[in-house]
């Protein structure tokens, strides 16, 4: 395909996904108010944190109802739109992922097309997952930071505050799960064999605990501690991939004898062209000719 060709079907790819991310925004924003097929409203799960909170530490000035705090007039309108644009991408995530895949797989070999495929599935799981642990932690987070004022305090949280809070829990947690993917990438391509991860472990896990330390927004033991621990356990089963991999790695050469090989012997391969026979008197040449 021309250059030109390839800008056009760029062009044509990112106009379907922006499309969808689009038509998926807006039906997030619908979604904020209204409880779909009987499932909550997304502004329902999206206070549903702060809501978990002992009524006697946050603000509610309407007994029996669980509100944050508008200090702008168009405060609701602009979150509302920035959460139902997230959650859009989040729904129609498989339209725009297929036309990043639809215009990178024709350059690729089928081995490194079956290779993509369970990187981009595995990362989805692991940021699904790490969301998921961060929304189930952040009350938790939120109690313990609440209860720090002794019963001094209540908690009154603006909605971009507090939106602007969970959402960051949610992005960190995801892509800090990333970290152990990452670890058996590295070992698939050699760059870090399980000999070398062995030798590292106390200091990587150091480091894992220190990451979790920087990376939560809240600065609370409890996300911290829940981060590390989730990231120590899946570096461990990175660890273990990656023993699983180089133990094969080694059964295969030791089979195949590429260990014992002298490099300074010449290779035992016969250059010597073969003779193709001909029923006419134009002569053939094989492949090495």
């Amino acid at each position: 395909m021309p250059f030109m060709e390839h800008l056009r079907e760029l062009r044509y790819r990112l106009l379907i996904a922006l499309s969808a991310i689009a038509f998926g925004g807006v039906l997030g924003f619908v979604w904020w108010g209204v409880s779909p097929f009987g499932l909550p409203s997304l502004g329902d799960l999206l206070t549903g944190p702060y809501c978990a909170l002992p009524p006697t530490l946050r603000l509610t000035p309407n007994p029996g109802r669980c509100q944050l705090l508008q200090t702008a007039p168009f405060e609701v309108f602009t979150l509302r739109m920035e959460v139902g644009v997230a959650a859009g991408a989040v729904l129609t995530a498989p339209i725009w992922i297929y036309q990043i895949w639809a215009f990178i797989t024709p350059g690729l070999y089928d081995k490194e097309r079956k290779f993509a495929l369970t990187f981009v599935g595995t990362a989805s799981v692991l940021f699904a997952g790490g969301a998921v642990l961060a929304y189930y932690v952040v009350p938790t987070g939120l109690s313990f930071l609440a209860n720090l004022g002794g019963g001094q305090f209540i908690t009154a949280l603006t909605g971009q505050s507090y939106v602007s809070f969970l959402l960051t829990m949610l992005a960190v947690f995801g892509l800090t799960f990333e970290l152990p993917l990452l670890v058996v990438m590295l070992n698939r391509v050699g760059v870090l064999p399980y000999a070398k991860l062995k030798r590292w472990q106390r200091g990587i896990l150091f480091g894992l605990f220190v990451v979790a330390a920087v990376a939560t927004p809240g600065n609370d033991p409890i996300s911290m501690l829940a981060l590390a621990f989730a990231l120590v356990v899946l570096f461990e089963t990175a660890v273990l991939i990656a023993r699983a991999h180089d133990r094969a790695v080694a059964h295969r050469r030791a089979e195949q004898g590429w260990d014992d090989l002298d490099p300074d012997q010449p290779s035992p391969l016969d250059h010597q062209v073969e003779h193709v026979p001909s029923d006419d008197a134009t002569p053939r040449y094989d492949d090495a000719t």
